[in-house]
């Protein structure tokens, strides 16, 4: 891969990890279904004009609203407000092993020695970062874990529906699921008026960032580096998402860096590689 290219996935990684950090940051001003849906209208706005979709394509799109953009990011966010950020984004990085699981069941996969392995280490590192400090209560645990699942429903189904434009799905994924949280949000948060009257600088760049940076500029340099390289040399560069999360967590916002965290993260971390990362192909590469 050249440097450059190299250089634009590093860029996408901490963008990812950040995202992370600048969510915690925003759902400290503003309750977190309303800033979900106050990000999927501006990802909205600024995607669906310009990339249009099929008829046949929108039931596709509604059914992934309610995995990725209801499951997963609405929980994703409302699981920030409870976790350290840090344990959050090792938490969510469960969607890989739930997704390798779900592919074994639903569409016949095999797993392997080396897989299998992985799902064993992932599971073990959630159960030690479940009984660390971190994690006070078991309610953001769940929140987190069904935040990966949803993520890992929707790979699923990404992979079996109809192909659509990255930037094409996203919009219109977030334009069907903007309805879904406004409603969640009006059912089981108060005070949205407030909180958007006097939300700073932090919560709105908060929302920007995370409908702008992290959707769509980040996931364009990634599909871009997909369509010119092999998926192996791409995908591994994402393991570096959480442990970048945990440090800039406890650099930015004074999470814990104890023992349950670090070994039950790099279980994690590890167990990961372990199902994504495709040894004896990288070596017949070299």
């Amino acid at each position: 891969m050249p440097l450059r290219d190299l250089l634009l996935g590093l860029l996408v990684i901490a963008i990812w990890a950040l995202n992370i950090i600048v969510i915690k940051l925003g759902v400290t001003e503003l309750p977190p279904l309303l800033l979900t849906t106050l990000r999927f209208t501006l990802v909205a706005v600024l995607l669906v004009p310009f990339y249009p979709v099929a008829r046949a394509q929108l039931p596709f799109l509604l059914l992934l609203s309610f995995t990725f953009g209801s499951m997963h990011f609405a929980l994703l966010f409302i699981g920030l407000q409870q976790a350290e950020a840090g344990t959050g984004a090792l938490l969510v990085q469960m969607g890989t092993p739930f997704a390798t699981l779900l592919a074994v069941i639903f569409l016949k996969e095999k797993l392997g020695l080396k897989r299998i392995v992985g799902l064993l280490l992932s599971f073990a590192g959630i159960i030690v970062l479940a009984g660390g400090p971190a994690l006070p209560t078991p309610v953001p645990l769940v929140i987190l874990l069904c935040s990966a699942m949803g993520w890992a429903m929707s790979q699923l189904l990404i992979k079996r529906g109809p192909p659509i434009a990255p930037m094409a799905l996203a919009g219109w994924m977030a334009l069907f699921a903007v309805p879904q949280v406004a409603l969640g949000s009006w059912l089981f948060e108060s005070g949205q008026w407030l909180a958007i009257k006097q939300a700073s600088w932090l919560g709105w760049g908060a929302m920007i960032y995370t409908a702008v940076m992290s959707s769509i500029i980040a996931y364009g340099i990634w599909y871009a580096l997909l369509r010119r390289h092999p998926v192996n040399r791409v995908v591994p560069m994402t393991l570096l998402v959480p442990v970048l999360a945990v440090g800039l967590g406890a650099l930015l916002m004074g999470d814990s860096l104890g023992v349950h965290k670090l070994v039950g993260g790099g279980l994690v971390v590890v167990g990961i590689a372990l199902i994504v990362l495709n040894f004896s192909r990288q070596l017949r590469s070299v």
